[in-house]
């Protein structure tokens, strides 16, 4: 067993030993630690742009510090402005059978979440879920990933002075601690990353019947209208394939485009790249690709489609320190990798279409999706849609910002994962919602013991019943009341 790998057991063994001691933070608690991680936030935002920097080989000082940093005080704001809102028991009705007592809902923390982050957005990815495990009053665990080590390594040391091991602790290490983290008792598993490992880890939680929250990602969809506005829609969707070079898991993977405005399409958001990141390679402004391996997988991507009859537009050069410009692929197969992997890079298939039900179908078809966005749709085509399609979230005439606003649930479906830890969604993810029923002291619940026959037992049975073989009228549809 590794070093880290012991650590992990012996921090689980005293965060559990320290939220028995401590099971229900106060209010005021709990935003103490929000407001120290704000704080700690703006007090390194220097270094975290360094740190996320070195380890990507380049990354954009401006994209940093919107998401890694104002993203989590974001998200830790809407918490301290909410929480009082979201702790407060909420009343619920009793059935009418037991009317005069009282039903609620209290809001409990689980214990120990166990944090699992990918390398794209290593800080955001840790703090959005670390601050819905904090807000519900929660004990964490964070496992980063071997991709980010200077910035696990600044994590560990800014939150290691907010709060002791046995509150928030920060784990890194290779594949073998990341399977060991998965497989502890946790209360929850929050986890962000592919559905190959999504699969991994539900399964490793599962033999401690841990819950778990998977956000996963998949091949979101940009439906373009034939009555958008073209430039408008390539301008937004060439941000969303550029920012972070891609590397994004709600980045529009390809675009659905009526089929005689494909090309006009394509020539769109090659000029929109451009504009918006002049001189690449060499834009400072302009993320590299994390590795040299995923570098590689996007061209031989493009590669497949070329040698299978595809056309490529390049959207600019590349250059030697893994910054790769943006390239629009049209003439896209089914037998291509772009039409069936997960790109997350700075590659845009472009699917032609002859009317949006043939769109809609094509989307409907597929794994379902983390996002979905659309552009250009009126009122009826929208709605259609909306209901005709499942994807994670959704934005309309843009890309990606509902995951940035944190009144919103945050979460996949089907192949995209499952739950949210956004928002008040994130607030109930991470709490036990504990049923609780209080009889008043003179309710005659022992008219409905044994032994069975009295007349209040018959009442009730004929009221809800009725007569053998009859259907007693509007009975099943009387409001519960309490």
């Amino acid at each position: 067993m590794s070093t880290e790998i012991d650590r992990m057991h012996r921090v689980l063994a005293a965060q559990r030993v320290a939220f028995a001691n401590h099971p229900y933070p106060s209010l005021a608690e709990r935003k103490r630690k929000l407001r120290a991680l704000t704080a700690a936030l703006r007090r390194h935002q220097d270094r975290i742009v360094a740190a996320v920097d070195a380890d990507f080989g380049a990354r954009s000082a401006a994209e940093t510090k919107l998401v890694e940093v104002i993203g989590p005080i974001l998200a830790a704001n809407h918490a301290l402005a909410s929480l009082r809102r979201w702790m407060k028991p909420r009343r619920r009705r009793t059935e009418l059978l037991f009317l005069s007592n009282t039903a609620r809902v209290e809001y409990q923390p689980k214990g120990v979440v166990g944090i699992i982050t990918p390398w794209n957005f290593p800080l955001y990815l840790a703090l959005g879920p670390l601050v819905a495990a904090l807000a519900a009053g929660n004990r964490a665990m964070v496992k980063m990933s071997e991709f980010s080590p200077r910035t696990t390594a600044l994590l560990a040391e800014m939150l290691g002075g907010i709060f002791g091991e046995d509150e928030v602790a920060v784990f890194g290490g290779e594949l073998e601690e990341a399977q060991a983290f998965a497989r502890l008792p946790f209360d929850h598993i929050v986890f962000t990353g592919s559905p190959a490992v999504g699969r991994l880890v539900m399964k490793a939680a599962a033999e401690n019947l841990v819950p778990v929250t998977l956000e996963l990602g998949g091949k979101s969809p940009a439906l373009i209208a034939p009555g958008a506005d073209l430039a408008d829609a390539a301008k937004r969707i060439a941000h969303g394939k550029a920012f972070s070079s891609g590397q994004v898991c709600v980045a529009p993977d390809y675009a659905l485009v009526p089929r005689d405005m494909v090309d006009a399409f394509a020539e769109a958001v090659a000029d929109a790249f451009r504009r918006m990141y002049p001189q690449v390679p060499g834009n400072a402004d302009y993320t590299a690709i994390v590795t040299e391996r995923h570098a590689r997988r996007l061209h031989d991507l493009v590669a497949d489609a070329r040698a299978k009859g595809a056309q490529v537009l390049a959207a600019g050069d590349d250059d030697a320190g893994r910054r790769v410009a943006l390239r629009i692929v049209t003439g896209v197969r089914e037998d291509m990798g772009v039409a069936s992997e997960e790109i997350f890079g700075p590659v845009l298939p472009v699917v032609p279409y002859d009317s949006i039900d043939e769109a809609v179908a094509y989307i409907a078809a597929r794994p379902r999706p983390l996002a979905l966005y659309a552009f250009g749709l009126d009122g009826a085509e929208l709605e259609r849609v909306k209901r005709r399609t499942h994807a994670g979230g959704m934005s309309v005439n843009d890309w990606g910002w509902h995951a940035f606003n944190h009144d919103l649930p945050f979460g996949g479906t089907g192949n995209s994962g499952m739950g949210s830890y956004h928002g008040e969604e994130g607030f109930r993810e991470l709490s036990h919602a504990k049923a609780i029923y209080r009889r008043h002291r003179f309710f005659p619940v022992g008219l409905f013991y044994p032994p069975y026959g009295n007349w209040v037992q018959r009442a009730v049975m004929r009221f809800y019943l009725g007569k053998p073989g009859s259907s007693p009228a509007g009975a099943g549809e009387r409001p519960a009341a309490g």
